[in-house]
């Protein structure tokens, strides 16, 4: 065996995404494929990033593209952001850019756990908790969301908790159900972790996984348990209001209600950690981009207007699916409970959803509305007809 132990448990976590993107490798060049898979853009990219990455790509000074850590008018714009958003008083020095939220969390796992440590993780959630954690020598522990509602089950998380536990994922809005958790269920968590904290003789740590924070429906107001609970990071990314996963831009962010000798010890951690991990910087015209990026985004009208159309034509078909309140997605339960199936009669008929099964949860399905509202209109016949077992 050439691999490492954390190689071969990272690369088992994340064999089933991994052989999925590769059976649908070519859905992308096929201009028939109505696609509803990863969240990629469908069509041209936002104005408002294309101004903001030309008028950062000409070199103003002879260090334009030099080494760049964690520049300041970036964070700054970022702690002036995270404050009008949370009510939170963020300081600059609270905030480290990252290659996107992937950077982020790998950073927050660096920054906090142990190898051998625990890392509570929901279920259905991103599938790419689980193969990070193996990656660091962290060990997933999953806690099922509320069966019905795919609500935050306080008890399944407190059930979760041994004396390894170190880090709480969190994730609202929630990927794949489109769950926006209230202030009252981080206070309810809080209380929680406060007395396993004490119990353990060790601080238990929250990860606010927000890449979708700026993306909700219908007025649905965001919750971040870095109010509740001080022991709190956040990771966020701008690929998703952006609409554009290709370029990596994002950052963890320290709660400011962190007891400040901790939040100190923290903040000097942050840029060394972050060059030991392997640069975990964006590159210098992301960087530049950060005041600008910051009140751009995707157009949630138009968005609204998918999710609607998608969800009332499926549940008038008879699927059970839930009404996202955020993300750009729609979760919904399988006919006849076998999505492995399901997607695969549907990718016959050349309409391609993402199984359940990369969630952990084989019986469903999710469909991500990134979409145009044309592609939708050209699926929803097929998506109907699987509904009433009718596909041929």
């Amino acid at each position: 065996m050439e691999l490492s132990a954390r190689a071969t448990a990272a690369k088992a976590a994340v064999d089933g995404v991994t052989a999925y993107f590769g059976s649908i490798q070519d859905v992308a060049d096929n201009p028939d494929a109505l696609d509803f898979t990863f969240g990629n853009p469908h069509e041209f990219a936002l104005p408002g990033l294309v101004t903001a990455l030309r008028d950062n790509v000409e070199p103003r000074a002879v260090d334009w593209f030099a080494y760049k850590t964690n520049e300041t008018h970036a964070r700054a714009a970022v702690a002036e952001g995270l404050h009008a958003e949370l009510g939170l008083a963020f300081e600059p020095e609270d905030v480290a850019m990252t290659q996107g939220a992937f950077g982020a969390i790998s950073l927050a796992f660096a920054l906090l756990a142990d190898a051998g440590d625990e890392v509570i993780i929901p279920v259905p959630g991103w599938f790419c908790y689980a193969p990070m954690l193996r990656a660091t020598n962290l060990v997933p522990v999953e806690a099922p969301l509320n069966e019905a509602t795919f609500d935050l089950d306080i008890d399944a998380i407190e059930r979760s908790i041994t004396p390894r536990t170190r880090i709480v994922i969190v994730n609202s809005p929630a990927n794949p159900t489109g769950r926006v958790y209230r202030a009252a269920d981080w206070d309810a968590l809080a209380r929680v972790l406060e007395a396993a904290s004490a119990r353990n003789g060790r601080r238990i740590w929250i990860l606010s996984d927000e890449p979708y924070r700026r993306i909700r429906f219908d007025g649905v107001e965001f919750a971040s348990p870095a109010a509740s609970y001080p022991w709190t990071v956040i990771d966020y990314s701008y690929g998703k209001v952006l609409l554009a996963p290709g370029q990596r831009l994002g950052y963890l962010a320290l709660s400011p209600l962190i007891p400040s000798e901790l939040r100190h010890e923290l903040r000097g951690a942050l840029m060394p950690i972050q060059l030991a991990i392997g640069w975990d910087f964006p590159d210098a015209i992301m960087q530049y981009s950060v005041p600008a990026l910051e009140s751009v985004s995707i157009d949630m009208v138009e968005l609204t207007r998918k999710r609607d159309r998608m969800y009332a034509a499926l549940t008038t078909a008879g699927y059970a699916v839930t009404r996202p309140e955020g993300t750009f997605y729609i979760w919904g339960r399988a006919p006849g409970s076998d999505a492995a199936a399901f997607c695969a009669g549907l990718a016959d008929k050349g309409v391609y959803v993402m199984p359940g099964t990369l969630f952990d949860c084989p019986e469903h399905f999710r469909i991500s509305l990134t979409a145009t509202m044309e592609t939708i209109e050209r699926a929803l016949p097929t998506l109907v007809a699987a509904a009433r077992g009718t596909v041929r």
